[in-house]
Order: C-alpha cells, then sequence, then structure tokens
C-alpha cells in the first residue's frame, strides 16, 4: 500500500491528523467502532486518557489481525462524550498516539456524542485502513 498524506499550505497546519490521505492498495479493511473494553467485555479506565490508550489499543489489535500496521490507517473518528475534555487531554492522548500508532496520522475527525451504547464508556474510535 502507498499512502500519501496531503496537507495543502492553504490550511491550517494540522496536529496529529492528515487533512487528505490519499492511497492505493488493494484490500480496504473496515474497522468497526472500540471502545475500552477488556475481554471480558467490561469498560475499563475512569479517566478519558485510560480509556483512549485501550481503545486505540483494540483498534490497533483488530487492524493487526485483519494483516495492518498503523501506517495503513486511512481515516480515524474519535466519538467523545466530552470534547472538552478531550482538549484538555489532547497532549497526552497525542502522546498515546504516537506510542502506539507512530506519526504516519490518517485523516481524523472528533465528534461529541450524547453517549455510546456502554453508558460506562468515554471515547470510542472507528476507522478503516487500505493494505497492500
Amino acid at each position: 500500500m502507498t499512502a500519501e498524506r496531503v496537507n495543502p499550505p492553504e490550511l491550517s497546519p494540522p496536529t496529529g491528523f492528515s487533512h487528505a490521505v490519499v492511497t492505493t492498495g488493494t484490500r480496504v479493511v473496515f474497522l468497526a467502532g472500540q471502545t475500552a473494553l477488556d475481554t471480558d467485555g467490561k469498560i475499563t479506565g475512569d479517566t478519558l486518557p485510560a480509556q483512549f490508550e485501550l481503545a486505540l489499543s483494540n483498534l490497533l489489535t483488530a487492524l493487526r489481525a485483519a494483516g495492518g500496521t498503523p501506517a495503513d490507517l486511512a481515516r480515524v473518528t474519535v466519538y467523545a462524550t466530552d470534547v472538552a475534555a478531550y482538549r484538555t487531554h489532547a497532549a497526552d492522548l497525542g502522546r498515546t498516539w504516537r506510542e502506539l500508532a507512530g506519526r504516519d496520522y490518517p485523516a481524523m475527525a472528533v465528534v461529541e456524542v450524547v453517549r455510546l451504547w456502554d453508558e460506562r464508556a468515554l471515547v470510542e474510535l472507528d476507522g478503516f485502513a487500505v493494505l497492500p
């Protein structure tokens, strides 16, 4: 797979995301929304950063099981129950992203939602990847 991150100078410089990702490959992997569920199906972590780390880990586990790597991510959407809290913890969340997924940022969006399927969940991530 090849992925070209496109960040036009006419747009605000991206921090922790790419404005566009152009990919070529042969397989598209659609990743279901992942929260901070442990292997017993229970939400773990009482803070947004703790839940974000597990949700991202779960997303990457699904991606790797499908044969992909974090660099193959073309799009990720983050659903947060409190965008103000997300902004407050943005530096920590960015560090977590870089530690787990690296710096090949996908196109991303953060969307505030009233609640998620599991009422204890504070954040959910979904996305898609293009594999060679």
